[in-house]
């Protein structure tokens, strides 16, 4: 039997890259998930794309109507809201002398508002439904530790693990297993444009960080989103019940904790 099988599950910023990885994960081990991202021409597309298990939301995780709006969406559709994946995130970088307030408030309304009233939204909906559930953020190695050039980045993942470890604690007597995954550098569209900014700001080639960081990794190269699919799928499945309020590094071995 598929692992996720009749699953309704709701993953913000799925329409391309992690996002949409996990949804294809999901929907070949059963489950039936709403592509949820700002731009629904785009979630539309990739709905279409991955078949009759997927179908499209809009939802801006930074407007409380348009959370609400969403998990009422899956609800309708489905029936019910057994999985969220928080994976909508926006990642900019500067000294910390150039850090413009703008940016600052930017991503902590996406990464950290954005996460935790998502967050609520489905524990609210998963407690009415009394089946439990599971919630999983995505949280990153970033947010281990602090990074020169990244601190607004590290301080939101810094704070998505410990939003994890809070609301896992008291969502567990629900039934609702709350969890993270920590990745580390996932090759894509995300890392071309993060290789593009430490150019920009260490006067590098393009191209050449991302290099860097790739040889860095104890695995011996960055990482893909299909490697992050299996823990995606473990801690969305009843092997995971006994795991509460835990981050897992999925990272080739970046970070050890």
């Amino acid at each position: 039997m598929k692992r996720l099988e009749g699953k309704s599950a709701l993953i913000t910023g799925s329409a391309r890259g992690i996002g949409r990885a996990f949804a294809q994960a999901y929907i070949d081990e059963g489950a039936t998930v709403a592509i949820a991202d700002i731009n629904l021409e785009r979630a539309q597309a990739t709905a279409l794309e991955l078949g009759p298990n997927a179908y499209p939301v809009r939802m801006d995780v930074t407007d409380q109507v348009s959370i609400d709006e969403a998990i009422a969406a899956v609800v309708a559709h489905t029936g019910k809201l057994d999985i969220l994946i928080n994976n909508a995130a926006l990642f900019d970088l500067a000294p910390i002398v150039d850090i413009s307030r703008d940016s600052f408030e930017r991503l902590f309304s996406i990464n950290v508002s954005g996460t935790l009233f998502t967050l609520q939204a489905a524990a609210r909906q998963m407690i009415k439904q009394g089946h439990g559930g599971r919630i999983i953020n995505m949280a990153s190695q970033a947010g281990r530790r602090g990074e020169a050039l990244v601190a607004v980045y590290c301080a939101t993942k810094a704070a998505v693990i410990s939003l994890t470890q809070s609301a896992g604690l008291d969502l567990i007597k629900h039934g609702i297993n709350v969890n993270a995954i920590a990745p580390g550098v996932v090759d894509g569209e995300h890392w071309d444009g993060v290789d593009a900014m430490f150019a920009r700001f260490e006067n590098r080639p393009l191209g050449e960080k991302k290099k860097l960081v790739g040889e860095q990794v104890p695995f011996g190269r960055m990482g893909t989103a299909q490697d992050l699919t299996g823990m995606a799928v473990f801690l969305a499945s009843s092997d995971s019940e006994y795991v509460v309020a835990q981050t897992y590094n999925v990272d080739g071995g970046n970070w050890m904790s």
